[in-house]
């Protein structure tokens, strides 16, 4: 049972505005095989599970101290709109990839990123062991496997504590990856925690990378914030909060974490106030908008490109006189948003036709096989 399925609402989302039922078990279905896959692996009570509910199931972070242990893989279908489409897959921390059971080439063939989180407030040296062998063995079936490591539980040290905890994790798991003879393989680290915004911020990067059409979000988002004369621009998920795409200009931890914070304000006053008359109508639709003006002269401003997806901007007050060619602006790049979606939507149709294409050449090559041939021969005499 879902933790969704637990509670009428989960945070500031009601029941049926969030992603999909919990799988605990694989329903075959074959467009769900076809995602890529992020695989969440770590040592026991690393922190695991308690990221996967904050940041995709709204769980509050107090509440994660009562989740117990992983003892099985847990498979988790993320697919609320056409840019962000995966899942996650959460592997209990005593795994065994020398157990003869252990299907490497269908746990890491299909995978799109492997997340491996260490405790950094725990002694590490068991984790960066493990992490060696589990990049060693994902790299050998998987090549194509973005690694990310997330050096976990960051919240109430110091800073001085994280930088040096960052720079010996990263120091002794890039000299063990070379002592096996694996320079070319790339680790990304992250600090992150569940209780900020570090973790959200961390898994936007993480989702980004499996995202094809990620360059092209971002030119739109350069073209849209040049020409509207914006400061900052994300695109978000609102339901995870997680940024699909931003633009060029470097992202700041502050900036990020307000718009967080407008959108939980946004869809909060949107499920108080929005749907009184007729609860059938979603209150939290493609025409809501908010404007929130700052103390320091800066503007939010949120537009929703669609049910699932938001732009949330920051503007210099000035910039924001001109409001109507943003608004203008900003349907543009909506329109352009929706061309994205028709083309992925192609994109899939056609490589689905090419797929059954090939299959039916498969059975024609091997209905000419000269086996196959003598075969029909001896029937028809």
């Amino acid at each position: 049972m879902s933790y969704q399925d637990e509670e009428e609402q989960v945070g500031s989302f009601p029941k049926d505005f969030g992603y999909g039922d919990f799988e605990h078990e694989s329903d075959g279905n074959r467009a769900s095989d076809d995602k890529p896959r992020i695989l969440l692996m770590g040592l026991r009570r690393s922190g695991k599970s308690s990221i996967q509910k904050v940041v995709f199931h709204k769980m509050s972070p107090n509440e994660t101290l009562f989740l117990e242990s992983t003892n099985k893989i847990v498979k988790d279908d993320i697919n609320n709109n056409s840019f962000v489409q995966f899942q996650i897959w959460d592997f209990p921390g005593q795994i065994d990839f020398f157990d003869p059971t252990f299907d490497s080439d269908m746990i890491f063939g299909g995978c799109g990123a492997l997340v491996f989180v260490i405790d950094a407030q725990d002694d590490y040296v068991e984790a960066l062991t493990k992490l060696n062998q589990t990049v060693t063995k994902a790299y050998k079936v998987n090549p194509r496997i973005k690694f990310e490591v997330f050096i976990h539980k960051v919240d109430g040290v110091s800073d001085d504590f994280k930088m040096e905890s960052q720079r010996d994790i990263h120091s002794r798991a890039t000299d063990d990856l070379a002592d096996a003879g694996l320079e070319g393989v790339h680790l990304n680290f992250h600090l992150t925690s569940i209780y900020d915004h570090s973790i959200f911020e961390a898994f936007s990067k993480v989702v980004q990378k499996l995202i094809p059409q990620l360059a092209a979000l971002e030119n739109l988002l350069n073209l849209f914030i040049h020409n509207s004369g914006i400061e900052k621009a994300f695109l978000f998920d609102v339901v995870s909060k997680i940024y699909i795409a931003t633009d060029a200009t470097p992202v700041d931890m502050q900036s990020y974490e307000l718009c967080c914070d407008m959108i939980d304000v946004v869809i909060d006053l949107s499920c108080i106030y929005g749907s009184r008359d007729n609860p059938d109508v979603p209150a939290f639709d493609n025409q809501s908008s908010s404007i929130i003006k700052m103390n320091n002269s800066t503007v939010l401003y949120l537009r929703e490109v669609n049910k699932f997806l938001a732009l949330v901007c920051i503007i210099r007050e000035e910039s924001f006189s001109r409001q109507g060619v943003i608004d203008y602006n900003f349907l543009c790049f909506r329109e352009a948003i929706t061309q994205v979606f028709e083309l992925r939507f192609k994109h899939q149709k056609l490589e689905a036709i090419e797929q059954d294409s090939e299959d039916t050449m498969e059975d024609l090559r091997d209905f000419g096989r000269p086996d196959v041939m003598s075969s029909m021969k001896r029937f028809q005499d």
